[in-house]
């Protein structure tokens, strides 16, 4: 094939080509090793010398026609190949978009977190325990004998005669004074679900979340306890609130106190949430009964601690206004995505 024929045919390959594939099938025909460049090439050696040079500057003209021919269509041809590309991925912004639902947490999670992310604060670690419990841990080690009438005030779940569903999460902080005993500070906070035989109603779930909190040390008294909560009371119900001391009686705690705090709702001036009074009770707590230092394995007698324990519903009913504590555990979507705000 003459050189004239060669460059011709390669321009109409090149021309001809409709895919970057094909264009460098024709790349291969014309300019690889084996292609017809290559194989005019070979003819040189038969020519006579004076020819020789002629020749190749027509090989070497012919070829970079073909290069510059074949760069073009490349470049042509990835050019259209974008452009539908791009047509494939357009979007349509005349499309309604999609709404991403996020979910909400549970009120009862959010202030549970609250909490425990207050005490942490304050230095106090967060110890669990297991929902079945022994007798000895709920009851007995927190100074309720078995012949005491309290343990007919907590009616009770019991799996067998020395198992049960725990009462209150104060089983998790005599196993945390038994585990730690003697070693001084403890300072501790403890959540969890507990269980009592209660009819349900607006205001009582045979299964509540507790949220208690246990400090042991030298030197502990009635106004650390005070300041604590009141720390408490402002960060659940704002920087206003003011809290008191009633006495009242826990066999944990000598003495013991229920704890109020002055009504979020009209600032301490009394209305239906207080009942007129301007005070909301939240809690129960005092400072802890020598007896349950002593069967902890705490023998000294200078030691001092409290400790106070607060429902989590409740605190969340009070926050939030919920009226009907059957509202945490009936899973309607309506209730729990009206939260999402506070998160």
């Amino acid at each position: 094939m003459e050189l004239k024929d060669i460059m011709n045919s390669g321009i109409e390959a090149i021309k001809s080509a409709s895919t970057l594939d094909k264009l460098n099938d024709v790349r291969i025909e014309y300019l690889s090793k084996k292609g017809h460049l290559t194989q005019v090439m070979g003819q040189m050696k038969s020519l006579p010398n004076e020819e020789k040079p002629l020749f190749g500057k027509k090989v070497n003209e012919v070829k970079q026609e073909i290069e510059v021919a074949l760069k073009e269509k490349q470049e042509e041809l990835q050019e259209a190949q974008l452009l539908e590309q791009m047509k494939e991925d357009k979007i349509d912004v005349s499309m309604p978009g999609v709404q991403f639902v996020s979910g909400s947490q549970n009120p009862l999670v959010m202030i549970q977190r609250e909490i425990e992310d207050l005490f942490r604060e304050m230095g106090y670690s967060v110890v669990e325990g297991d929902e079945i419990e022994l007798d000895l841990y709920n009851f007995e080690r927190a100074n309720i004998p078995q012949d005491h009438p309290a343990r007919e005030m907590q009616d009770t779940f019991y799996i067998d005669e020395h198992t049960l569903l725990r009462t209150h999460t104060t089983a998790i902080q005599t196993r945390t004074l038994e585990h730690f005993a003697p070693s001084i500070p403890l300072k501790v906070i403890c959540p969890g679900k507990v269980y009592r035989r209660d009819d349900d109603d607006a205001t009582h779930s045979h299964q509540f979340v507790q949220m208690e909190g246990l400090v042991v040390g030298h030197g502990i008294t009635l106004a650390d306890l005070k300041g604590t909560l009141s720390l408490f009371g402002k960060r659940m119900f704002g920087d206003k609130r003011v809290i008191r001391f009633r006495p009242s009686y826990f066999q944990f705690t000598e003495p013991s106190v229920e704890v109020d705090v002055s009504c979020h709702i009209c600032d301490g001036k009394g209305c239906s949430v207080c009942k007129q009074t301007g005070w909301i009770e939240i809690l129960g707590a005092g400072m802890v009964h020598p007896n349950v230092l002593k069967d902890a394995g705490y023998e000294d007698e200078t030691l001092t601690g409290f400790a106070f324990g607060a429902g989590v519903e409740r605190i969340a009913m009070l926050k939030y206004g919920i009226e009907d504590i059957r509202s945490f555990y009936i899973n309607d979507k309506r209730f729990i995505e009206q939260f999402k705000r506070f998160e």
